[in-house]
């Protein structure tokens, strides 16, 4: 049986992890052996800045609304929780922009919630 020749598939598997790495600095972008691993760390580490993302807006929604409720007097634990009894259901998000954007808007909601508390 004659022997496989594998010669372009092996440079092209090879130039993709490189094309991969292109930018890093030092020997991860030259040698594949290292450039596979920083591929790998690449891709993980790209996923868990995806997470941090979400986190990270998250966080900001909730310190802009804490801002505002300070403003108009009531602390962010209790206004979540009026919200909540008030049946107001709007995301963190769509509510620090009404914050920003509509604060006549956002009032009226801070009255709803001070009276269902």
């Amino acid at each position: 049986m004659p022997r496989m020749r594998r010669g372009a598939a092996t440079r092209r598997s090879k130039k993709r992890i490189l094309k991969a790495v292109r930018g890093h600095r030092g020997p991860d972008s030259k040698q594949i052996r290292l450039a596979k691993e920083a591929a790998v760390r690449k891709y993980v580490n790209a996923r868990i800045g995806r997470k941090l993302k979400k986190r990270d807006y998250r966080a900001m929604w909730i310190i802009r609304l804490s801002a505002a409720c300070r403003d108009r007097g009531v602390r962010y634990s209790q206004f979540i929780s009026g919200c909540k009894k008030a049946g107001i259901a709007i995301n963190r998000k769509m509510l620090s922009e009404i914050a920003i954007a509509d604060p006549a808007g956002f009032d009226q909601i801070i009255e709803k919630v001070k009276a269902a508390l």
